[in-house]
């Protein structure tokens, strides 16, 4: 029996829990109700468990039947929400103003749960599997605190594997790909200094609404003028703040930008940042005014090691078929905090499709949810993984 099929007498109650995490989300490093399901959970299986690493991270330990190759294997779930309001109308809708599942956290942690029981009932590899329920994905970098925290040193995994749900992937079907899988993301602040005044006398101010117009349009060019057309970036101007609405006739004093940088490649950031900090200063300083740019490197790509990404996308044909398994999936230009643990362990990012987009729910959209029928399929895929990538052999 495949782990998929074993799953699946824990379908209903799995539903049920992924269904009680949906309800209570918690924001990044706030996930405290969250941390106690799971380690309730993992002493109900039988499965040694750490507390507190990257504050509310924890990590699961199960020892194999035999556990003399010395090798072990680190299968990764995040459990945070997201600072957004809700606005489905089923039973299971999150009991929290401003506070949702809307990336499929809720889901991520329940598979891996799933995954956790079969190995501890089975225990059919020979080494160990690290569960690693990680915090604090959406923005806080919770992956690297758990990093930084000794994670590794610990709980020292030779590969590391994680599964993300995927709405634009039909229910059941595993995509992935070796090399970039999401992309770095930045953040960017410009704060542009002027000279303010009244709007009608402009010729005796510095008119910092102007030169962030300038800016704006500007950094357009950095993309196109600078990164080959057969490399990818994005730059993204998102707000702009400055004067008063009420005040249709003060020119305001400064004004602020803030936006994102997104590249696959180390040398292509590098290269808009430079450009961009060029841009920012020459364009301000033209109008008589001064800017600073503040970059800050967010997280880094998500970058599959080409061994692990083939063994995974060979897993998945094996335990699904070759027909559900998409080995070219087109990357990301989102980004994942799962980039730190691949920094430090070869390893690959995979998606698991949920179907939906088609309908107009995608992640982060405030009438997303979790598809449960893919929870066999995700939690059967990872402990697959650590089935194959610990196999017993022969006495």
């Amino acid at each position: 029996m495949s782990p998929v099929e074993d799953l699946r007498k824990d379908h209903a109650e799995l539903t049920a829990l992924r269904r009680d995490l949906h309800a209570h989300p918690e924001l990044g490093f706030e996930e405290h109700r969250t941390a106690e399901i799971v380690t309730r959970e993992l002493a109900a299986a039988g499965i040694e468990h750490h507390s507190g690493i990257g504050k509310t991270g924890i990590v699961g330990v199960i020892r194999g039947e035999r556990d003399q190759s010395g090798r072990a294997v680190g299968l990764r779930a995040d459990m945070d929400a997201l600072p957004m309001h809700e606005e489905n109308d089923f039973a299971h809708v999150s009991r929290f103003k401003g506070r949702m599942h809307g990336c499929g956290h809720d889901g991520h942690t329940t598979m891996l749960l799933g995954a956790g029981r079969y190995l501890s009932r089975t225990r059919r590899f020979d080494g160990r599997v690290y569960l690693i329920f990680q915090p604090g994905e959406e923005g806080f970098a919770g992956g690297k605190a758990m990093v930084e925290e000794g994670l590794f040193e610990r709980f020292p995994a030779d590969e590391i594997y994680a599964l993300h749900n995927w709405p634009a992937l039909p229910p059941g079907q595993i995509g992935l790909r070796p090399g970039p899988m999401m992309a770095a993301a930045d953040r960017i602040e410009i704060h542009i200094e002027g000279r303010g005044g009244h709007g009608a006398h402009p010729h005796m101010t510095v008119d910092p609404v102007l030169v962030a117009g300038h800016i704006i349009t500007a950094a357009q060019s950095i993309v196109a003028r600078n990164v080959s057309p057969l490399d990818t970036a994005v730059v993204s101007i998102c707000a702009m703040h400055s004067g008063n609405l009420a005040a249709m006739s003060v020119v305001p004093r400064e004004a602020r930008l803030v936006g994102t940088v997104r590249t696959f490649r180390s040398a292509t950031q590098d290269r808009i940042e430079q450009r961009l900090n060029d841009l920012v200063h020459s364009i301000a300083s033209a109008f008589g005014a001064t800017a600073t740019l503040k970059y800050e490197r967010v997280y880094p790509a998500t970058i599959n090691s080409e061994r692990e990404a083939e063994f995974a996308a060979g897993v998945a044909e094996a335990l699904l078929g070759p027909e559900n398994v998409v080995r070219n999936l087109e990357p990301s230009m989102g980004s994942e905090d799962f980039s730190f643990m691949l920094q430090q362990r070869p390893g690959a990012y995979a998606r698991l499709g949920q179907g939906g987009a088609e309908g107009g729910c995608f992640l982060h959209n405030s009438r997303y949810d979790f598809n449960d029928e893919v929870i066999p399929i995700g939690a059967g895929y990872l402990a697959a993984l650590a089935e194959a990538a610990l196999p017993l052999g022969n006495l």
